[in-house]
């Protein structure tokens, strides 16, 4: 039994793939949640993860509740498994409602219909092919906005908005911003300038009608205090109250990511053990970069789980 502080972390869209919950498939607790998401949505989203095809994944109306049930189905085999519960947990983007299932603040019926719903305002918000997003990596973070500020102009924007860790972050922006912030940044010396793909502008105040959106829908939406510590993304803050989180929730959408000072704030509360509930590595690879004196676990399927278990319990 570890006497130190765990964290487990959530991750959002990016790390959705084909097949990617195949090795949880014999997992009961696992198929009776997507059983439930799916009957939350009138859509079945195992079937989905498993036979895609990715074109379908990437949708946003698609990836963002399908990602949320799987990071939420992972964490119910994890408790089902054994009696360690976090001290802290935090997600990336999409993955804080997540995480907030896991604190017991929001339940999965609810937060999955929430989901696709501000999945269809974000997309919205701006016509596909007006606004683009770009990763940065080998440049800091105050060379990156000072660049965005740069190559913006009236009508024509590009904002810093995922800070990821140490030499990562993600801009976003109107197309033609962000493309002339790619150049921008690799003639400053950026080690990589590419642009993702995604179907908008993601936490850039290009989205601030998506905001608006979710905020009024939150009104109507049951969130309780959390029963675990949870840092939320757009002020590195713990919050308490129903309506505190609902204006973290709705403020995120058109804000940056604040993914690098969450790890911070972690390693300050003490957090030695970080384990990624989800699919894929992605919050793991950051946290070995921006919480390098952690133990980093990634729950991948059961084998993982199981290593995981055998170390923290």
């Amino acid at each position: 039994m570890i006497s130190d502080k765990v964290a487990f972390v959530f991750p959002g869209q990016g790390s959705q793939s084909v097949g990617m919950m195949e090795s949880f498939g014999a997992s009961p607790i696992v198929r009776s949640t997507f059983d439930e998401a799916s009957e939350a949505l009138g859509e079945d989203l195992w079937r989905m993860a498993e036979e895609g095809p990715a074109e379908k994944l990437s949708l946003t109306i698609n990836t963002q509740p399908l990602m949320l049930t799987a990071d939420v189905s992972i964490w119910r085999a994890w408790c089902e498994s054994n009696n360690l519960r976090p001290d802290i947990v935090a997600g990336h983007s999409l993955g804080e409602y997540a995480a907030l299932v896991a604190a017991e603040a929001l339940d999965l019926r609810d937060a999955v219909t929430l989901v696709r719903f501000r999945a269809q305002v974000m997309q919205d918000a701006v016509p596909e092919g007006i606004g683009a997003m770009a990763a940065i990596l080998g440049l800091d973070d105050d060379k990156v906005m000072v660049l965005c500020a740069a190559q913006t102009v009236p009508n024509n924007c590009v904002e810093a908005v995922n800070f990821n860790g140490p030499g990562q972050v993600v801009v976003a922006g109107h197309k033609g911003a962000v493309e002339r912030l790619i150049e921008a940044a690799k003639e400053a010396g950026a080690k990589r300038a590419v642009l993702l793909p995604v179907s908008a502008p993601f936490h850039s105040t290009l989205l601030t009608s998506a905001a608006e959106h979710l905020r009024a829908r939150l009104r109507e939406v049951t969130i309780k205090s959390p029963q675990i510590a949870l840092i939320h993304n757009v002020d590195v803050a713990e919050h308490r109250t129903p309506d505190e989180i609902r204006e973290a929730l709705a403020t995120q959408a058109a804000k940056p990511v604040r993914w690098t000072e969450t790890m911070h704030t972690m390693t300050a509360r003490g957090v030695t053990h970080v384990v990624e509930c989800g699919p894929g590595r992605i919050l793991a690879a950051l946290g070995k970069r921006g919480m390098p004196e952690a133990e980093i676990f990634a729950l991948t399927d059961n084998t993982a789980l199981e290593k995981a278990a055998q170390i923290l319990v």
